[in-house]
């Protein structure tokens, strides 16, 4: 491994330890401890969608043309960090949406740069990219095992104050990766081209049928997948699984995504574009299906193994291949437009209508979980349908 290749793999492992810190736990404290409804834990979960419609913008077109990558990803790390902090100290609704809010506006755009860091400085996306998001993974694993011990034997208000730890880890890290991006491979922008700015060539570019198609199903699975993290916790508990152990059962999936990512590139080679991404969808329902079942609970924690094939083999198979078919100057843009997608308007959609639903099937306390997680399996299957009747990628892609 070079240096260079070093750097991005540490980078990409405090990354999303930074996320796996607080998100797996979010809902639990939100409706636990601060005694929020479902709505208001979906408006919670909808500022990374709110962030995301900006991050489109600011990110991608300040780092596509304006300044280095490396640099703008420390300093949205520095505010995010302090956000962090602060958020630890919310207790009512308003408060906390607004300080999440700005967390979110700092932290989401990390997401697209972070991949296009990556990109800049490798020369074979489909071989190389997967062995880098990987450490992603493993950062996410890893923030997940200290709340073991943290929470561990924690009851009342013992566990309510441990809970607020989550903010208190992501805070740290996320200020150790705004000074370690100080030090990552120099990003800057690429050279200027005419014409339109660089968010609205990437949109512009949707004109392709595939590129159309893609988008359609990515906005399906994204919200799909916002089930999974506003739920599952709260899902977990009340299957009878100890709070400590939630965040250790969810990170099954991320111990198989490990997995997926290496194999990532094989199955672009093997099955293509179309086939590896349709997987990924098939994942996502299965997982919902057997959510859906709510019983024996070795089995609600081992179906998480999908998680592995529901992010590497759509998400990042689709990363890989906006970075293939995107101009260069435009590349920063065009994650951004997916990352609306991925972590924006599925997740806003998601958050509010399970949120709603969540509400509207709770009685005495009690989710009628089987009723609810039935949802976003079928349109899980609708989503995967879509893509295999109508997703026909360029020629290109599958030679490349």
């Amino acid at each position: 491994m070079t240096a260079a290749s070093t750097r991005l793999s540490v980078m990409m492992f405090l990354e999303y330890l930074i996320w796996g810190s607080w998100l797996p736990l979010l809902a639990l404290y939100l409706g636990d401890v601060l005694g929020f409804t479902g709505g208001q834990i979906g408006w919670i979960f909808a500022t990374q969608a709110i962030a995301c419609v900006f991050g489109l913008y600011f990110g991608g077109q300040i780092a596509d043309r304006m300044i280095s990558t490396e640099k703008l990803l420390a300093l949205l790390h520095l505010c995010g960090g302090i956000a962090m902090f602060a958020l630890a100290f919310q207790k009512e609704f308003w408060p906390f949406f607004i300080v999440m809010l700005a967390y979110q506006l700092a932290y989401m755009p990390t997401m697209s740069l972070t991949n296009a860091i990556c990109f800049h400085h490798i020369s074979n996306a489909q071989t190389e990219f997967g062995k880098l998001r990987l450490w992603g993974t493993i950062g996410w694993i890893a923030a997940s095992w200290p709340f073991v011990f943290i929470l561990a034997g924690k009851t009342g208000p013992g566990l309510h104050a441990a809970l607020s730890s989550i903010f208190t880890v992501a805070g740290i890290a996320s200020i150790a990766l705004a000074a370690f991006s100080l030090t990552l491979p120099h990003t800057p922008p690429a050279p200027r081209e005419e014409g339109a700015s660089a968010p609205m060539k990437a949109i512009g570019l949707l004109r392709d049928p595939a590129m159309l198609v893609l988008f359609i199903a990515t906005t399906m699975d994204a919200l799909v997948h916002q089930c999974y993290f506003q739920w599952t916790s709260p899902f977990l508990q009340q299957a009878g699984l100890a709070e400590n152990w939630i965040m250790p059962a969810m990170s099954v999936g991320q111990i198989a995504e490990i997995a997926s990512m290496a194999a990532l590139g094989w199955a672009l080679a093997k099955l293509g574009w179309r086939w590896t991404m349709t997987l990924g969808i098939l994942a996502h329902a299965a997982r919902f299906f057997v959510f859906a079942i709510g019983d024996p609970l070795w089995l609600m924690v081992a179906i998480n193994i999908v998680h592995g094939m529901c992010y590497a083999f759509f998400f990042a198979a689709v990363y890989i291949f906006v970075d293939e078919f995107f101009p260069r100057d435009s590349r920063a843009s065009a994650q951004g437009l997916f990352n609306l997608l991925i972590l924006g308007l599925g997740p806003f959609v998601g958050s509010l209508l399970w949120g709603a639903l969540g509400d509207r099937l709770t009685t005495a306390g009690q989710v009628d979980f089987t009723r609810l997680f039935m949802a976003p399996a079928w349109l899980a299957v609708a989503a995967l349908l879509l893509l295999l009747v109508a997703f026909r990628p360029p020629a290109r892609g599958a030679a490349s």
